[in-house]
């Protein structure tokens, strides 16, 4: 398994702006076993986003899909910047599929 955990800032007063786009583009991505947005609770311009694929070419291929494309030119005007992204190896736990046994 691949993951992902990342932090960006959406531009003053944008945060529930970038939210809805990412929750609305993230329904089916192929590969995608979780995808988890978050607030932060003490920064209120933070989105954190928490991903698990089944590996890291089913991530790089869901960058290249249309509607995540339209996504992500849709959210790039609300979005301040990409403070951290840190990548993962998912091996299991509470609502995951063993990456095993599919």
């Amino acid at each position: 398994m691949y993951g992902l955990i990342g932090k960006m800032r959406a531009s003053r007063g944008q945060r529930d702006a970038v939210m809805d786009v990412l929750r609305t583009s993230t329904g089916a991505l192929p590969g995608c076993l979780s995808y988890i947005i978050a607030t932060d609770p003490v920064d209120a311009d933070a989105i954190w986003v928490t991903e698990v694929w089944m590996d890291q070419a089913s991530h790089k291929a869901s960058l290249q899909l249309p509607e995540v494309q339209a996504a992500i030119a849709k959210a790039r005007p609300f979005i301040a910047g990409f403070e951290f992204q840190v990548e993962t190896h998912p091996v299991g736990g509470f609502g995951l599929v063993d990456g095993k046994t599919g």
